[in-house]
């Protein structure tokens, strides 16, 4: 997986919107809620946050993420950014496409507006 295949996983979710935008920092969101979002972390300490390539944070239960840290930590991580925060960090590369976009719509059933999801049962 790359960030231009993830995107279209996303986009392809109903009502999704977003992209990338002009710092390259992509996000996607469902009824102006984030359901996924390019990894931005510090190179150093008190250093301004810059996007690490390759990375997607994507909204789960926190249940869920405890999960998948323990399950495949090759795939999946956090940091202390996001240690209490309801999403994990997604290792593009480790993952497959199918994986990933259960992900994703987790994600989307977790966020999704109940009118949204009214109309989209189906997800």
């Amino acid at each position: 997986m790359d960030m231009e295949a993830a995107a279209k996983l996303a986009m392809a979710l109903p009502e999704v919107a977003g992209g990338t935008g002009e710092t390259g920092q992509v996000g996607f969101e469902v009824g102006g809620k984030g359901l996924a979002w390019g990894y931005v972390a510090r190179p150093a300490p008190k250093a301004a946050r810059v996007l690490v390539p390759g990375v997607l944070a994507v909204r789960c239960a926190k249940e869920t993420k405890a999960m998948l840290l323990e399950a495949a930590p090759d795939r999946f991580f956090t940091d202390d950014h996001y240690r209490n925060y309801p999403a994990v960090l997604v290792r593009l590369e480790a993952i497959e496409a199918d994986e990933l976009e259960g992900l994703l719509r987790g994600a989307w059933k977790t966020v999704a507006p109940t009118a949204v999801k009214k109309r989209h049962p189906h997800v």
